[in-house]
Formats: C-alpha cells, sequence, structure tokens
C-alpha cells in the first residue's frame, strides 16, 4: 500500500472510531468498522457494503451460518469466526439478563436473545425455557434438531423437565428456516397439546415464539393461547 494510500487508510478508520463514539455510525460503517480489526490491512468498505447486501442487515450478518459467511469472497475463516464470536457474546449478555431480571420487565431482551440464538440456522431447533415463579430463566434447553421443516417435541419431556426444575413458567420456542412464515397448523395443535398438560400441573405456558427471517412471532401476541 501506498504511503498516501495508508495515510487515508488509517485517517479514515480513526474517524470512523470517532463518528462510533460519537453514536453517528450507519449500519455498513459499524460493520466495516468491526472487520476493521481482524481486516486491518485492507479496504473493507467494499466487505461491508456486500455482506450487508447479501444478508439483508447487520443481525443477519451476525446470525449467518460459518459456512455461509466463508463463501462469500473476501471472508476467510478466520474472519467468519471472528463475526461468530461477536454473535455468541452477544447471545450471553441476553442470557445474563434473563438470569438476573423478571422477563416481563423487558421482552424485548427475551426476544432479542431467541432471535440471536436461531436467526439463520438451516434447519429447524425446538427449544424450551423455563422459568421461576418470579420469571428469571432456569433453563434454555435444546430440546431437539430437526430438518428444514420439522423438529420432532416431546410434551412429556418437557413436563418432567419442568418438575425437575419446579419451573412455574415455560416458554416453547423453534425456528423456521424458511423466511417469514408464522405459525403453522401443526405449531398450534401442538401449543394446544403442550398448554393442556402444563396447565393440569399448574404450570403455565407463557408464550410460544417462532422465529424466521429475523422477525420473532408470538403466539401470545396472536391469541394463540387459551
Amino acid at each position: 500500500m501506498k504511503s498516501e494510500d495508508l495515510n487515508f487508510h488509517l485517517g479514515h478508520r480513526e474517524r470512523l472510531r470517532q463518528k462510533f463514539l460519537d453514536n453517528k455510525l450507519t449500519d455498513y460503517e459499524k460493520l466495516e468498522l468491526l472487520l476493521s480489526f481482524v481486516i486491518p490491512r485492507r479496504d473493507v468498505r467494499p466487505l461491508a457494503r456486500g455482506l450487508l447486501a447479501k444478508f439483508g442487515s447487520i443481525s443477519q450478518v451476525l446470525t449467518a451460518p460459518l459456512e455461509k459467511l466463508t463463501e462469500y469472497k473476501g471472508i476467510g475463516k478466520n474472519t467468519a469466526i471472528f463475526i461468530k464470536l461477536v454473535h455468541s457474546i452477544m447471545i450471553s449478555g441476553y442470557k445474563a439478563q434473563l438470569d438476573e431480571a423478571p422477563v416481563f420487565h423487558d421482552e424485548k431482551v427475551l426476544a432479542n436473545y431467541c432471535k440471536l440464538l436461531l436467526a439463520g440456522k438451516n434447519v429447524e431447533e425446538f427449544h424450551v425455557l423455563y422459568f421461576d415463579a418470579r420469571m428469571h430463566l432456569l433453563a434454555d434447553d435444546l430440546h431437539s434438531i430437526g430438518t428444514i421443516d420439522w423438529a420432532a417435541v416431546y410434551p412429556r419431556e418437557i413436563v418432567k423437565r419442568a418438575l425437575d426444575l419446579n419451573a412455574r413458567y415455560v416458554l416453547l420456542l423453534h425456528n423456521h428456516p424458511t423466511s417469514n412464515t408464522s405459525f403453522s397448523s401443526d405449531d398450534i395443535k401442538l401449543t394446544t397439546q403442550v398448554q393442556d398438560v402444563l396447565t393440569s400441573l399448574d404450570i403455565e405456558l407463557y408464550d410460544h415464539y417462532v422465529v424466521s427471517g429475523g422477525i420473532v412471532y408470538s403466539a401470545r401476541n396472536l391469541y394463540l393461547l387459551k
């Protein structure tokens, strides 16, 4: 890199850092600054713009599978791991908030945690979250991993786990790898089935979330719960 190009390069990154401190970065500039820490000797502006164009948003870049990131020209394995590390740290941060504060104090934290956990998955995963009487998170269990459009659910196992944890509330969570697809008829039947079993034991089904295309659909908000 020529000295004048290097000077501009360094000056541009310093300006990005200052814009970050001033809370004035655009989305592509945020991604550009992030990439600059792992690709320090290259102009990453085209790479940042290209990733946003391909995946749609910063959230979808972070939640994209590792193999999808490395398929993009200019993203090596180290860079992809760095992006996924940021993703993992964000999940840990939201989970810590769920451990510390009741969910109903800020349901956006719960929704963001679920979205970060499942967005970008290529197959369906079914999770069950268990809460105590004060709505603190007791456990997030990966219940099953399925195919592109199906994952097995075992209500008896959910009930047994809830009783073992002395849980008062349960939240069902799964993803639809196909974008913008809300609850299927099978999802609604399952929700009702699990709710009936839990209610008989004085355990409340708090909600059932479906994550699809960066959107979190709530059975409670859609009036699908009894």
